[in-house]
């Protein structure tokens, strides 16, 4: 029966809790309207996190900042579209030179198969000689596009500090509720050592 009893009470002291009303924040912020979805951020193609929710947040009013995410956005589509022209014909060819050598590897007669080698040798140096310019002019593409990124992302990660900043400032956090309920734990601890 005392078992019972103090079961049950265990039961009732763990869900009643603290149950008060969610407290409305003391000061307007960003990351109280964060939601699930994000309206077109650059980042948003990724998982979604915090800065880009807050930032998301901050575009919706701001048409400086949703402007400059378009730019970055269409910059972004733009040179994924261009760099797809390119790697597609790129590829057909590198390609093609790996086939080709793994297919003249196979001829049995070896002078016909160091001919064809060195035609294949001969084809390929002079494709990369073509494309070389290609090559650079897309690793430079890369290089721009990674430097963007980390500049935005280092721009949304500042603009948005300030809105968790004053979140946290909005919804204060004491010690009432936890000490309130540590004790009562330690009641509860206190009987369950005194059961024999």
């Amino acid at each position: 029966m005392k078992k019972t009893l103090l079961i049950t009470s265990f039961i009732i002291l763990f869900s009643c809790g603290e149950n008060k009303p969610e407290n409305k924040p003391l000061v307007e912020n960003a990351v109280d309207n964060t939601d699930s979805s994000l309206k077109g951020s650059f980042g948003s193609g990724r998982d979604e996190n915090i800065i880009d929710k807050i930032y998301s947040e901050l575009i919706k009013n701001d048409k400086k900042l949703s402007a400059l995410d378009d730019k970055i956005l269409k910059t972004y589509e733009k040179s994924k579209t261009v760099l797809e022209h390119y790697e597609n014909v790129l590829n057909k060819s590198e390609s093609y030179y790996i086939d080709a050598n793994y297919q003249a590897k196979t001829i049995t007669d070896s002078l016909l198969k160091h001919q064809i080698e060195n035609q294949i040798k001969i084809s390929s140096d002079k494709y990369n000689l073509k494309i070389k310019n290609i090559k650079n002019a897309i690793s430079l593409l890369n290089k721009n596009t990674e430097k963007i990124n980390d500049l935005y992302n280092a721009f949304k990660i500042r603009k948005t500090l300030p809105e968790i900043e004053k979140y946290q400032n909005a919804h204060p956090l004491k010690t009432d509720s936890l000490e309130n309920f540590i004790h009562k734990q330690n009641q509860l601890l206190n009987e369950l050592k005194n059961l024999k």
